[in-house]
C-alpha cells in the first residue's frame, strides 16, 4: 500500500509501469477510486498504458468505496481534490505528466490545466461530465442521495448539512459548461487534449463537443466509440499515439 499525505488528507494511490508519467483519473464520481478503472469499463488504462508510460491513479479523497480521506473543504471543493493530486505529483517527484480522465476527470482535468499549466503536457478526457441546461441540478441530486449519505454513515464529523454546503458549491455555485473553467479559459488553452465524447444525462455529448471545437489544440475521437463494443480498441488506439505524439523526448 501507498500513501501520500499531507496534515488531515490522506491519499491512497498505486502506480503500475515505467516511462513518462500518467496520471489516470478513474469516473464514479466522488466515489471515484481505483478499482473503478481496474473494472474496465470501458477500458482499463492500468494495463493499457503501464507498457509505456509511469501510470499513477489515486482514491478520489473521501470516496465510499475508497482509502483516500480527508475533510470536505466547503469553499473550494474542486481546488480541494486538484490539491490531491497535484500534491501526489510533487510527493513522486514529478514535474510535468499527462493525464488522462474519465468522467468526473473531466471537469479535474480543466481544472489541472488552470492550476498548472506548465506541468500538464497533454490531456485525455474520456466521456467528460458536464451541465446540460435542461438538467442543471443532475450532479447535487446525484451525489446527495448517492454519495453523501454512506460518507456521513462511516464519518462521525460530517453532517448532511456539510455535505449539502460542499455540493452546492461544486455544482450549483457554476452549474454551467464543465463546471471548473470558463468557456475563455478553454478557447485560450493550447494545452493539446483529445476528447472522447459520450451521451449519456452526466455526460452531455454537446458540452463534450463544444470545448472540442473551443480548444485550439483539440483532438476529438470517433463517436459513439464504445458502441459497438468493437470500437473501443481503436478509440485506445487514437489516445496511445495522441499520448506518443505529444510525449516529451
Amino acid at each position: 500500500m501507498a500513501a501520500y499525505e499531507r496534515g488531515p488528507v490522506h491519499i491512497y494511490y498505486e502506480e503500475a509501469g515505467s516511462g513518462f508519467p500518467l496520471l489516470l483519473i478513474a469516473g464514479g464520481g466522488l466515489n471515484s477510486t481505483i478499482a473503478g478503472l481496474k473494472r474496465g469499463d470501458p477500458f482499463n488504462p492500468m494495463e493499457e498504458f503501464k507498457g509505456g508510460y509511469r501510470c499513477i491513479a489515486a482514491d478520489l479523497r473521501n470516496a465510499n468505496e475508497g482509502q483516500s480521506h480527508g475533510p470536505l473543504e466547503i469553499e473550494r471543493p474542486w481546488d480541494s481534490h486538484t490539491d490531491d493530486q497535484l500534491g501526489l505529483m510533487d510527493h513522486l517527484g514529478i514535474d510535468k505528466f499527462m493525464v488522462l480522465g474519465f468522467c468526473i476527470g473531466g471537469p479535474f482535468i480543466w481544472n489541472l490545466l488552470k492550476r498548472a499549466p506548465d506541468r500538464v503536457v497533454a490531456a485525455v478526457l474520456a466521456q467528460p461530465s458536464g451541465s446540460r441546461p435542461e438538467q442543471r441540478d443532475l450532479f447535487y441530486q446525484n451525489n446527495i442521495t448517492g454519495w453523501g449519505p454512506e460518507l456521513v454513515k462511516r464519518r462521525s464529523d460530517i453532517t448532511m448539512e456539510t455535505v449539502d454546503k460542499f455540493l452546492t458549491r461544486m455544482y450549483r455555485a457554476n452549474p454551467d459548461f464543465v463546471f471548473t473553467v470558463t468557456r475563455d479559459f478553454v478557447r485560450h488553452c493550447r494545452t493539446p487534449v483529445l476528447i472522447l465524447p459520450d451521451d449519456i444525462p452526466a455526460h452531455p455529448y454537446a458540452v463534450a463537443m463544444e470545448a472540442a471545437m473551443l480548444a485550439p489544440n483539440a483532438e476529438v475521437s470517433i463517436f459513439p466509440w464504445k458502441e459497438p463494443k468493437e470500437r473501443i480498441p481503436l478509440a485506445v488506439r487514437q489516445i496511445h499515439s495522441f499520448l506518443k505524439a505529444h510525449r516529451p523526448v
